[in-house]
């Protein structure tokens, strides 16, 4: 099935159920049912079969599914049986929490570069990353074929940055600037906006 008639919504689920099943995993669980796994993600054991169904037939009636099986072809779905490299844009407080984080090689996501355009971080490390100019980034970038990037600019300077990026040759962005960019059709973004996360919940409290 084509990625583009599976609805977004859809796809933001099922790392959610990737992560839910690595867990069981490493608890040394081989099979699960939708309603187990629905338990782990508070999420309905209809709505996961319904889900998982667009992509194939991976469960059987009465014995559920086998983890190691539905994580593979979960993994395989998202593309993330490989390891994806990705540029880090921005080396402030946000980007060395990124430039740290171990939790990204195990999920398929490997940080290559990290840029800047503070001409006082430049030559600076960050967990063994040397921060480059940003620039050299659109000539970096496409030598390197990297096709994903991480935004943690300021808001102001995210657009012209994004632009670098899709001239560079960047399909996919992760944006943690407080602003919606402008992007072609082909370029898919993200956004992670804590303030928004938060004014979200002040609704329910």
């Amino acid at each position: 099935m084509k990625a583009e008639k599976i609805p977004d919504i859809i796809v933001g689920r099922l790392p959610i159920y990737l992560r839910a099943l690595q867990r069981m995993a490493d608890n040394g669980l081989k099979t699960t049912s939708s309603q187990e796994l629905g338990e782990h993600v508070g999420i309905s054991a209809a709505q996961i079969r319904k889900d998982i169904s667009q992509f194939g037939d991976f469960g059987k009636q009465g014995t559920g599914y086998s983890i190691a099986y539905l994580l593979d072809k979960l993994r395989e779905i998202l593309k993330v049986d490989r390891i994806w490299e990705v540029a880090l844009i921005g080396a402030g407080d946000m980007g060395h929490a990124l430039a740290r984080y171990q939790g990204f090689t195990n999920r398929g996501f490997h940080i290559v570069m990290v840029f800047d355009n503070d001409k006082e971080k430049v030559g600076e490390k960050i967990n063994g990353f040397i921060i480059e100019d940003t620039e050299k980034m659109v000539e970096r970038l496409k030598s390197a074929g990297i096709k994903m990037a991480m935004l943690t600019v300021p808001a102001q300077a995210a657009q012209g940055v994004t632009d670098k990026l899709v001239q560079a040759g960047v399909k996919a962005i992760l944006n943690y600037a407080p602003i919606n960019l402008n992007v072609p059709p082909s370029v898919k973004v993200q956004y992670i906006d804590p303030s928004t996360h938060l004014q979200r919940m002040t609704y329910y409290l």
